[in-house]
């Protein structure tokens, strides 16, 4: 299986309210590809509980089956749409870490 994790920062020039409105809209974007795409098995996006040391406005933990499968979520048209039409335009950074486990 394979751990794919990503933190974003949401764009500086959006209002408190704004970036609440984006980040649910981005859970709720990605959370709704559990079932769409082949091979992944969990998915997870934190937008609650953030304390006053956290650097990051969001979280995306997912789980998938393998490598190829995290390949094949990085090109999948459902992915892809909201990739491109809710998370992109409203973050201004990303770190990803992506890593194997072994059970």
């Amino acid at each position: 299986m394979v751990k794919h994790i990503i933190l974003w920062k949401l764009r500086s020039e959006l209002t408190a309210e704004e970036k609440q409105e984006k980040a649910l809209a981005i859970k709720q974007g990605l959370e709704g590809l559990k079932g769409q795409v082949p091979g992944l098995l969990e998915i997870h996006v934190q937008i609650d509980g953030r304390l006053e040391s956290s650097n990051a406005d969001l979280m995306l933990d997912s789980t998938m089956e393998s490598p190829a499968a995290l390949k094949g979520y990085a090109q999948h048209p459902a992915h892809l749409a909201v990739a491109n039409g809710i998370v992109r335009p409203n973050t201004e950074q990303r770190m990803c870490l992506d890593f194997e486990i072994f059970e």
